[in-house]
């Protein structure tokens, strides 16, 4: 899995379950801030991270996933594509 893939799926994800402008999706954007997900949303983004990429995600890891980034960052690093 490389890089590019990760995050065009990570986008396909935000785009489907947040129902936003895919110009708005950037690694800079917040999911609350900026594309406007609220709690469920949240719940729901992650739930649908865990299952394309086959593995849990806690709710200490949730809650450090603010931006698309920090998000994309997270699962190369639980892939190993990414040195900690």
């Amino acid at each position: 899995m490389s890089t590019p893939t990760v995050k065009q799926r990570v986008d396909s994800i935000v785009k489907e379950v947040l129902r936003v402008d895919p110009a708005k999706i950037m690694p800079s954007s917040r999911f609350k801030e900026d594309l406007g997900a609220d709690s469920l949303d949240l719940v729901t983004l992650i739930m649908a991270l865990e299952e394309e990429f086959k593995g849990p995600i806690s709710d200490e890891e949730a809650a450090g996933l603010i931006t698309i980034g920090d998000a994309v960052n997270f699962i190369e690093k639980k892939a190993g594509l990414q040195e900690s």
